[in-house]
């Protein structure tokens, strides 16, 4: 098991947010948070990444992460924020080079095998025409890939990521979530990442677990997870679902 997280509750001054939500996350398994905004997802990311200090007990390969170094955990897990930034001006090979600091040795030498990996991480997300240019000559979707890239070479156990898709058009999400899917089984990655698109989120997760103010609601497959009476309690508006061809597909009635 790669991570343990136990009735976690976390509350910002007075305002709670996280009220007793406990999940696991498997090597090789894809794990997608869904619900609306305010529901907690980003802040739990934050929680099972230390940057905030929740109640409750978060484990990370059968290690509490308070015993966990920055360093240490940066090897480990990589992060995709909502809105990921770095100097406007920077290269996209310098932005992607910078997700092999923790492995840099001293003097932030980079090795042999530290180029090697941008190099590989370059190639698989078809990176290579835009490697000299800066940040700020990119589309919204040309960035994400790049700030996604930079996640990747870090080699970490555990990928978390906020909103994946975000300003990827519809070619591009999918060979996002198809690349995501296919190194959580190749590479026995964990992946857990929030997503508003449900049925996007369905068709490559291995398990859905819907947030409710602040708590789980439900978890499981696309059946279960995806029931209208429990959408509309929790998103505020009539759902309807319709199988196609094994899959569970759900829409808003408009």
């Amino acid at each position: 098991m790669l991570l343990t997280a136990t009735n976690l509750s976390f509350a910002y001054g007075i305002k709670p947010v996280l009220g007793d939500v406990s999940l696991s996350l498997d090597a090789g398994k894809v794990v997608a948070l869904l619900g609306p905004n305010g529901g907690g997802k980003s802040t739990l990311i934050k929680c099972l990444l230390g940057d905030l200090r929740p109640a409750g007990q978060i484990v990370w390969q059968d290690r509490p992460i308070a015993s966990w170094s920055r360093r240490e955990l940066a090897k480990q897990i990589a992060y995709l924020p909502q809105s990921p930034t770095a100097d406007p001006n920077s290269r996209v090979i310098d932005v992607l080079s910078l997700g092999r600091v923790a492995h840099w040795g001293a003097f932030g030498i980079e090795s042999v095998l530290d180029a090697n990996v941008v190099n590989e991480t370059i190639e698989l997300l078809a990176l290579q025409d835009l490697l000299t240019r800066p940040l700020d000559t990119l589309s919204g979707g040309q960035r994400q890939r790049v700030f996604v890239g930079r996640c990747l070479v870090q080699e970490p156990r555990a990928l978390l990521l906020d909103e994946p898709g975000t300003h990827l058009d519809l070619k591009f999400q999918v060979e996002l979530f198809q690349l995501l899917q296919r190194l959580a089984r190749e590479r026995q990655l964990g992946i857990l990442m929030a997503s508003h698109d449900l049925n996007m989120a369905a068709a490559f997760a291995d398990e859905l677990l819907l947030l409710h103010d602040g708590t789980i609601a439900a978890r499981g497959d696309a059946k279960t997870v995806l029931s209208p009476d429990l959408l509309q309690k929790v998103y505020g508006l009539p759902m309807t679902t319709v199988d196609h061809d094994g899959a569970t597909l759900v829409f808003p009635q408009i």
